[in-house]
């Protein structure tokens, strides 16, 4: 496993900017060497903000959105266009503005489904394994990226320090009782998150950052190194204030 890279930018809005741009480059890059791509997304407030930023820069027109599988990290049990739900956020901010193919958005279902959250979890993975090719060996496709939220508390998707579902084998669990609100939801586990190429973790605010210095310090949900188990790595991406704990041994750092 890789030691873990962390980007600092002076707030929110540039981090927004800046992670917009370092995505596009990166989809780019995979599918002038591939043909096409997989990207994980996630909810909050800079995920949201993230896509809105590419959606908003003509660069976006580099990306074949055609030949892009779009993941989520996570969902809320809501019913499809709840305002709660990362899909109806991502739609919004920039799925509705893109020509992707909606064969390869892969939306986790809510109970207008007439699944069970645990059922909506098993239909997740059995797409995953689906769209797992040999090379990936394991039960959930390598993604090329895979973005992460995180919250003061330092959870990432909808895995809750203490949480069952943290320490859970499955590819996709359901996960009850959230702290969070709603209390119900979907979620990819740990060797899930793991099996991706990079995974990049997004955080702004000072609210963050006793959970940045948590989880680059090897404590806390991430525990870290996160990905690297195929020779991928984990990127922290973050603003000053949310960099604001994080001691400089646990450095080097770029600041942009």
């Amino acid at each position: 496993m890789t030691v873990p890279g962390v980007v600092v930018h002076r707030d929110a809005d540039v981090l927004a900017k800046a992670v917009a741009a370092r995505l596009i480059s990166r989809l780019v890059d995979r599918q002038s060497a591939a043909g096409s791509a997989s990207l994980v997304l996630t909810g909050g407030t800079v995920g949201l903000a993230t896509l809105a930023e590419v959606a908003a820069t003509p660069a976006r027109d580099a990306v074949d959105w055609r030949h892009l599988d779009i993941w989520w990290g996570d969902e809320r049990f809501l019913d499809e266009g709840d305002a709660e739900r990362n899909e109806t956020g991502a739609r919004a901010a920039l799925l509705d503005h893109v020509d992707v193919d909606p064969e390869r958005v892969h939306v986790m279902r809510g109970p207008d489904s007439g699944m069970s959250a645990e059922e909506s979890a098993e239909a997740y993975a059995r797409e995953l394994r689906r769209a797992a090719r040999p090379e990936d060996h394991g039960p959930v496709p390598a993604f090329d990226l895979l973005l992460l939220g995180m919250g003061p508390d330092g959870h990432v998707a909808s895995l809750f320090p203490e949480s069952p579902a943290l320490y859970d084998e499955r590819p996709v669990v359901a996960v009850h009782g959230s702290p969070k609100p709603p209390p119900t939801r979907i979620s990819l586990t740990m060797p899930s998150i793991r099996a991706a190429r990079e995974v990049w973790v997004v955080a702004a605010g000072e609210e963050k950052a006793k959970a940045a210095r948590l989880a680059l310090g090897g404590a806390g949900v991430m525990q870290i190194p996160a990905a690297g188990a195929r020779g991928g790595r984990t990127l922290f991406l973050l603003d000053r204030a949310a960099a604001a704990k994080i001691p400089p041994e646990l450095g080097p750092f770029a600041v942009a």
